[in-house]
């Protein structure tokens, strides 16, 4: 069964992460990005809308089920590849040639709310679902590149309370502060998703050109060597 699921809806590419709590590994990142790449290479779609399957969860971030035991087991390659491929996703997302939005239609939590921050866009659900980055609980720091990225899309007053606190971010919480676009009722949420995006019909080589601009300090925080890589992943453990 696909973990990721397409629709084009007019000038509209819609993916749905359709793998549980989507949480992420390699066979998922691998998955999203080649659909990514699908959209980019074989569709006229200008704006690209991701949201979840799942009935109360968007994704509950890295799968580390799966990860800890290729820790434990010090397959030090694999857990490259996966540090890797999970940067790759997120830097792809941020330099998309077309406008993004995170269709939060769920609980968001630690890499999956971290995967929200490079999008352009955020609308959320007001009636179930929290934004939170439990790390400084899980005794994990967050990689190169992810604090970047949070401070594109959180203010720096609440980032703070939601890094150094683990606190929990309500969609009402998160519309005060313009963490998110709007926070809408799941009975309404992707008609004001798709609302709005039918208004971003924009050139893809304009909007590239402006992404590297906007997100110059991003892209140099995400160009770390090796070593750092590997080093952040023995925390999973």
């Amino acid at each position: 069964m696909s973990k990721i699921e397409l629709a084009i809806d007019d000038t509209v590419a819609v993916v749905t992460m359709s793998s549980g709590e989507n949480r992420l590994n390699l066979e998922f990142l691998s998955e999203f990005l080649q659909v990514l790449d699908d959209i980019e290479n074989t569709t006229d779609a200008k704006v690209l809308v991701v949201k979840s399957a799942h009935e109360k969860i968007f994704s509950n971030g890295i799968d580390l089920e799966w990860l800890v035991p290729i820790l434990n087991a010090n397959d030090r390659e694999t857990a490259k590849e996966f540090i890797q491929k999970l940067m790759e996703l997120y830097k792809r997302i941020l330099m998309y040639p077309m406008p993004t939005i995170a269709a939060i239609n769920g609980h968001a939590f630690a890499g999956g709310a971290i995967m929200t921050c490079y999008f352009d866009y955020r609308f959320m659900r007001s009636d179930r679902g929290f934004l939170c980055f439990p790390e400084v609980d899980l005794g994990i720091p967050f990689l190169p590149g992810m604090i970047k990225a949070m401070k594109k899309a959180i203010p720096l007053y609440k980032l703070e309370e939601m890094v150094y606190e683990g606190k929990r971010m309500t969609a009402e919480e998160c519309e005060t502060h313009n963490i998110v676009k709007k926070a809408c009722h799941i009975d309404t949420l992707m008609d004001e998703v798709m609302e709005f995006a039918r208004t971003l019909n924009k050139r893809r080589e304009v909007i590239i050109e402006l992404k590297k601009e906007m997100n110059k300090e991003i892209l140099c925080a995400l160009d770390v060597e090796d070593k750092p890589i590997i080093e952040s992943a023995r925390f999973y453990v």
